[in-house]
This record gives C-alpha cells, structure tokens and sequence, in this order.
C-alpha cells in the first residue's frame, strides 16, 4: 500500500508552527518557609569556626582505651557444665507453637501505656556495675580481677590473724627443747662436769686467738711471691688452714655469749 503522505509532497513546503507544550508549576513545599526560619534561626551562632558557645569537657571524662571495642560473652555464660552449647537459654525461650485447634483470644483490650512504664522503669533502674579487671600487658590484655589472687580475701576467713596450727606446734617443740638443754646444763654444772666461763676469761680467749691468728697472717704474708717448690706450696697450704681454723674459732666465740667447757 502506497503512503498517502510522501516524502516529496508540495504540502510540505508550506511551514508549519510549532506547538508548545506548556511546563507544569514548579513543585514548592509547603513547608518552605519553617525551614528558612529554622535554618536562620541557628546560623549567628555557627558564624566562627566551630560552635560559639560548647561546654568545655571535664578533665576526667577522657576516652580510655579499648572503650570502643566490642567485646565477646563469656565462654562459661554460653555453655553448659558438660562443654556443650544449650540449645536455648532459659530467659531467652519463647512460648510453645499454638496447635492448630486453639483459637486465640479476641477482644483483650488494656489501658496500660507502656511508654509510660518503660519511661518509669528505665528511671528507677539501678545502674549496673562495671567488673572489675586488671590488664597485665602493653597492648590492654584484660583479665578478671577476682580470679588473679590480688583480692585480698584472705583478711575475711575466720582465722585470719591467727597463728597457723604448725608454727604453734613448732615453736612448742623449739620451747621444749630449749627446757630440756637448759635442764641438762644446770644438771651437769650442779655434777662439777662443766664450767661457765666468765665474761673476762671469754674476752682473753678471744684475744689469745686473734693475737695467734695476727702472728700467722703476718707469716703469710712474708712468704714469697713465687710458690715453685713442694715445700713452699704445703707450708702456704697449712698457714691458710690455720687461719680459717682461727676464724671459725673467732666467729663461735663472738656470736655465743655464755661458754661451756668440759672439766676433764
């Protein structure tokens, strides 16, 4: 079928105008004017750099480390005593699945406003508090503080400040023993076996000994400097063994204040 309106027609050298088509009105909200108003409103106090007038933060509400970081439940809280997760934890188990022959219960109706309550428990809530822990390492590895043993729970058992059973026995065993050695003492100096010495006879004991082990020491150090025969090596050998013997002589008689010799 030939087109009615061919490409070489002599109607379309007459000019055609064009039609307009004319533009819907610009959309304008209806709350244009609040939000010139509330954007005007807060500009003169934001006119330097930062907020005009802020709070200046206390000293002690600083940002600690690792406040930010999520943390994970507790092992414990999330098995049971067997090791084995439970399948549902008892405040989280939700009620049962209705059976398809109950009917649910229509008309229940209530006055309680739960914003209001929610408001009122929030208000009275006691805040909880925060578990004590101590960290150990440079990178804030976190422990429990009441099972690293620096509580000190000791002072709360009931024989704190006691004297331990042990030490008792021990110091009762140390006390008889001292009566016992005393008794013998005094037993064998009533016999005549032993005698006490005197504080002038201990002091002139003592420097006897002391002016000995000068005597010897001053030998000792006559000796010569080269030690290259067998006779010199064993009389050097035998001045140091006197004078230790003289030293440990010395030390016993400085640390004991009462002596006991033997009359035969």
């Amino acid at each position: 079928m030939k087109s009615t309106n061919p490409a070489e027609n002599i109607y379309n050298l007459i000019p055609t105008e064009e039609v307009k088509i004319p533009k819907p009105p610009r959309y304008t909200s209806t709350f244009r004017d609040s939000v010139k108003l509330e954007e005007n409103k807060h500009k003169a106090a934001h006119k330097t750099m930062g907020p005009a007038k802020v709070e200046v933060p206390s000293p002690k509400e600083f940002l600690h480390k690792h406040t930010k970081e999520t943390t994970l439940a507790e092992k414990s809280a999330l098995y049971d005593s067997t090791g084995r997760p439970p399948r549902c934890l008892a405040e989280e188990k939700r009620p049962p699945v209705p059976q398809r022959t109950e009917q649910p219960i229509m008309g229940v109706q209530t006055n309680k406003s739960f914003i209001t309550t929610n408001v009122a428990e929030a208000v009275m809530a006691v805040p909880k508090k925060p578990q004590p822990i101590y960290v150990d390492t440079k990178k804030g590895d976190k422990h429990l503080l009441e099972t690293s043993g620096l509580v000190p729970k000791y002072i709360k058992k009931k024989d704190y400040g006691n004297t331990p059973e042990y030490l008792a026995k021990r110091n009762e065993e140390v006390r008889r023993a001292q009566e016992e050695y005393d008794a013998y003492v005094k037993e064998r100096l009533r016999m005549g076996a032993m005698k006490q010495l005197s504080e002038e006879e201990r002091q002139s004991v003592l420097e006897g000994i002391k002016k000995n082990w000068d005597q010897i020491h001053h030998e000792y150090q006559s000796l010569s400097v080269v030690i290259d025969t067998p006779m010199k090596k064993a009389h050097k050998e035998r001045l140091e063994a006197e004078m230790r013997q003289l030293e440990k002589d010395i030390d016993t008689i400085e640390r004991h204040k009462i002596i006991y010799i033997a009359n035969n």
